[in-house]
């Protein structure tokens, strides 16, 4: 089956005859004629009654038809929404993106974006995902790019972009550096190290903490994963790290343990207000964006 012969057989039916159709589709009567019937061979039906006055639907055919002209409008839907972001030459996007995306890379999907679209200026803000969805409710983004909570408000849409996994940072020459997985009750008494409350890893820390029995001791804070590593490194503390963070060659030296169970993280997504119809410039940076995590555009259908 193909999209030109549901085009012939829609054709035929809205004009009432195989030569009035041909003629408002520019092809011979004879091409309309023998695709309308090889399609009727291939489904094992006849959807056209054939006299020498008139062609009518038979019921089959108008079971046929009425699919087939959803199936039409859906593909000009898709080739319009297509042609109106390769469109895109100019305009501005508001995004904001969390401090941990793990191992989605946001610099490099935003580099190739203004490769790919130079005439669109991207400005960024960065923050905790509450404060950036806040600011997505009032209009001040777009688009936000973040962790994805189960606990995500109903009016917000998220396509998920990476998974992440957490580990347990210690500092070096820790004593419970080797070995092999621990529970986050065997450091129940250590001092801990986490971002500020209220954000992403801190809430994760204190759930799973509770889940083990007892109530984390932060003593630093710090506003971002770097800074928590920064810290642990320094011996005043142990952290939950993303694993794309705590295992990155070039940091501050640091121990890392796997978790039993491990602490769940949120995936990491690109989050829009779903009332909100996106400009063209927005709608084609969400696209890149799905894109870039080697995803299909399916997935904002």
């Amino acid at each position: 089956m193909e999209i030109r012969q549901l085009s012939y057989v829609e054709a035929v039916a809205r004009y009432g005859g195989f030569t009035r159709a041909a003629g408002r589709l520019h092809v011979a009567q004879s091409a309309v004629s023998a695709q309308v019937r090889a399609l009727e061979i291939e489904l094992g039906v006849t959807l056209f009654a054939r006299t020498t006055r008139k062609v009518a639907l038979t019921p089959a055919g108008e079971m046929f038809v009425a699919r087939a002209r959803r199936i039409l409008a859906e593909l000009d839907g898709a080739r319009g929404e297509m042609a109106e972001i390769t469109a895109v030459v100019s305009g501005r996007v508001t995004l904001g993106a969390t401090a941990g995306l793990g191992p989605y890379d946001l610099a490099a999907a935003l580099a190739a974006f203004r490769e790919r679209h130079p005439g669109i200026a991207v400005r960024l803000r960065s923050g905790r995902v509450t404060g950036l969805l806040g600011a997505c409710d009032n209009g001040e983004l777009d688009l936000v790019v973040g962790p994805v909570h189960a606990d995500l408000p109903p009016r917000f849409d998220a396509v998920p972009l990476a998974d992440e996994q957490l580990l347990l940072a210690l500092p070096p020459g820790h004593t419970m550096a080797r070995g092999g997985r621990l529970t986050l009750g065997e450091v129940r008494d250590e001092p801990f190290v986490s971002m500020p409350p209220g954000s992403g890893l801190r809430w994760i820390l204190e759930d799973a903490a509770r889940s083990a029995g007892f109530l984390p001791r932060v003593h630093f804070e710090t506003h971002s994963l770097d800074g928590v590593r920064e810290l642990v490194a320094a011996g005043l503390g142990v952290g939950l790290l993303s694993r794309t963070v705590a295992e990155i060659p070039a940091g501050p030296p640091i121990e890392v343990r796997h978790l039993h169970p491990p602490p769940a993280h949120p995936p990491i997504g690109v989050m829009r207000q779903r009332d909100r119809i996106l400009g063209p410039a927005a709608q084609s940076l969400r696209h890149h964006l799905v894109e870039a995590a080697g995803l299909s555009v399916e997935v904002l259908q």
